[in-house]
């Protein structure tokens, strides 16, 4: 069981930087990640990343 297991993320920013590291980080340690970006395309290359893992 993974540490944030049945737990939800709303990141901000994170199509970039330290949003974009902390979206990955916490879709690897369980959580569910929903990305927000004012960059869509990042947004979503954030997501398509945490989907491949």
């Amino acid at each position: 069981m993974a540490r944030l297991d049945n737990r939800v993320a709303l990141i901000t920013g994170a199509g970039s930087g330290i949003g974009r590291a902390s979206a990955i980080r916490m879709a690897s340690e369980g959580a569910a990640v929903m990305c927000a970006d004012l960059d869509e395309d990042g947004a979503q290359g954030t997501a398509a990343t945490i989907a491949e893992h």
